[in-house]
C-alpha cells in the first residue's frame, strides 16, 4: 500500500505528528483507539471523514 497518499506530516498541524491527510487525526491517536479495543467499524462511525483505505495506510505507515 502507498501510505504516502493518506499520511503526511505538517509542522503546522499537531506539531508535525503524522496525520491522516485532510484531518487532524494523528497516526498515534488512531493506533491508540485500536489498542483500546475499538474496531474498524467503530472508528469509521465516530470519524466519518476517515476511510478504510486511510486506516490501512495508518498500519502500513507504522509497519514501514
Amino acid at each position: 500500500m502507498d501510505w504516502q497518499q493518506y499520511i503526511h506530516s505538517d509542522p503546522k498541524i499537531l506539531l508535525g505528528k503524522p496525520t491522516v491527510k485532510g484531518t487532524r487525526l494523528s497516526v498515534e491517536f488512531l493506533l491508540g483507539l485500536f489498542a483500546a479495543g475499538w474496531t474498524e467499524q467503530q472508528v469509521l462511525e465516530n470519524y466519518p471523514t476517515l476511510t478504510s483505505e486511510a486506516l490501512r495506510a495508518v498500519f502500513a505507515f507504522t509497519a514501514e
